[in-house]
């Protein structure tokens, strides 16, 4: 069925229309939620809630650019919302002490289901920082804004995150990753 006709059907309540939907992006969907929640029934819950807001929201798509993209967002924000009220803690630390050079770019050497694995093995701030920055391609303003948190938090966790992911990596594959500090 065509996407249009489908977004259509799913405003009018129709509730094969719904599945259909349902099926086609479940795993999609179900996989942003699943990389900012280490416990699968956390990220179980978090989707079901996301689900229900597409649902409950599907009218305000006016189909101003991707349903898909749409969906993502509504997934991300309810993902956020659920980090936000567990109180994760997210350090401010001064980030002109932190700044590191690593010959090693965690971004493009390494493939999308290595990183997804590794993430699990991150404390809650630095896979969610990791996840935003990384995956989503959320910029420091952005994330900041989202989390309430400084921008030089949000720098100084995903300088965390990538030396906990090399960390992760050096143990894994036995790499001799350097870094290189100021």
């Amino acid at each position: 069925m065509d996407l249009n006709l489908l977004i259509s059907k799913c405003k009018a309540g129709d509730s094969k229309s719904q599945r259909q939907l349902y099926e086609q992006y479940k795993s999609l969907l179900f996989g942003i939620c699943r990389r900012y929640f280490v416990n699968v029934q956390e990220a179980e819950d978090v989707f079901v809630e996301g689900f229900t807001k597409i649902f409950q929201k599907i009218d305000q798509f006016e189909g101003n650019g991707s349903f898909e993209g749409w969906m993502k967002k509504i997934m991300v924000n309810e993902s956020l919302m659920h980090i936000r009220a567990s109180k994760v803690r997210f350090e401010d630390i001064n980030i002109i002490q932190l700044e590191t050079k690593d010959d090693f770019d965690i971004e493009s050497d390494m493939h999308a289901r290595e990183i997804l694995t590794l993430m699990d093995e991150m404390p809650d701030g630095y896979r969610t920082i990791f996840n935003l920055y990384v995956v989503e391609g959320y910029k420091h303003q952005e994330i900041a804004d989202l989390l309430g948190i400084s921008i030089n938090t949000s720098k100084s966790q995903l300088i965390f995150a990538k030396k906990k992911m090399a960390q992760l990596l050096k143990k894994k594959y036995n790499l001799n990753i350097v870094h290189y500090g100021t």
